[in-house]
């Protein structure tokens, strides 16, 4: 049994797939699988896959499926790893060479979540920007979620953790079909219940900024349907409080995580679904799950009660 699944969804991205593969059969630290999920590619990704394939048999895994998306791509990828820990590589990225071995002493201490770094770069692979956040040793989840949610950029990028697999599977976690904003709507509650998170000062992870990719293509509709989207996560997030024994700090902090991307988003949206998404909000009360801590979150406040209700 290997130590770290690596799944992989590859949807028409041939131009990045091969430096993406690489970065992982090249890895430092060799107690790895790679499960490659082919989800309906229609360019030349699968003549690459099966080149890897071919060359590497004992280390990659191949599944051809028709197109569901990427949620259902990475769901079924989780369904045939058997690592101890779960990796997701959108391979249009690549990863350090040394990001397995970095992240062994964690894995040996059978932590739930390990969290690491991202650096955004161009198409030709040039470093755009270090995206940084807080560093902390084991801790648990609620406390994780409550450090990071504030003072980390980016926080929900499935990407930028390791999973414990039995931790993964025992919970039943799912990535949502046919939504924008998967990782928005589950990586939060994922960090919440585990019994132990740690956060990594390591930059493992090259988020290539490329507009065609399987996880980034922009236009109006998809814009109104990613907002649209983001209150069905936040409507999921409410029942999953229900199961959840969380304390005040964490559940307030939960819900005003997902309150402000919501509000975020109506800077996306032209007059008439601007309007309509503004009567989603009120319907749901969004604007009490701002907490005032000081002036600067009460000036927030009003300043989004204003958006909402007269902007």
């Amino acid at each position: 049994m290997p130590k770290i699944s690596a799944i992989v969804p590859v949807y028409n991205t041939e131009k990045y797939l091969t430096k993406c593969l690489n970065s992982i059969i090249n890895q430092t630290y060799q107690d790895f699988e790679i499960i490659i999920v082919n989800d309906g590619s229609t360019d030349n990704s699968e003549k690459i896959i099966l080149e890897f394939k071919n060359k590497y048999p004992e280390k990659i895994k191949y599944l051809k499926k028709e197109n569901g998306g990427l949620s259902n791509a990475r769901n079924f990828g989780v369904e045939h790893a058997k690592g101890d820990y779960l990796s997701f590589i959108d391979s249009d990225d690549y990863i350090d060479i040394n990001l397995f071995e970095k992240l062994i002493p964690y894995i040996d201490q059978s932590i739930d979540l390990i969290k690491f770094k991202l650096i955004k770069v161009t198409e030709d692979y040039q470093k755009i920007e270090k995206i940084d956040g807080p560093i902390f040793d084991k801790i648990n989840g609620q406390d994780a979620f409550n450090k990071l949610c504030f003072s980390d950029i980016l926080l929900e990028p499935a990407c930028l953790y390791f999973y414990k697999r039995s931790f993964f599977v025992e919970n039943k976690y799912k990535f949502a079909l046919n939504l924008y904003h998967e990782d928005f709507g589950l990586i939060p509650i994922i960090i919440i219940n585990a019994t132990s998170v740690a956060s990594v000062d390591y930059y493992g992870y090259y988020y290539v900024q490329a507009n065609n990719s399987i996880t980034r293509n922009n236009n109006y509709e998809k814009s109104v349907k990613r907002a649209y989207d983001l209150l069905l996560h936040y409507d999921n997030m409410i029942m999953q409080l229900n199961k959840i024994n969380l304390s005040r700090i964490t559940e307030n902090n939960l819900k005003q995580y997902y309150t402000n991307a919501i509000f975020n988003n109506l800077i996306n949206l032209k007059k008439n679904e601007k309007r309509m998404y503004k009567k989603q909000i009120k319907q749901r009360h969004l604007i009490k799950n701002i907490k005032i801590k000081n002036c600067r979150s009460f000036a927030k406040k009003i300043f989004l009660f204003l958006k909402c209700y007269y902007l």
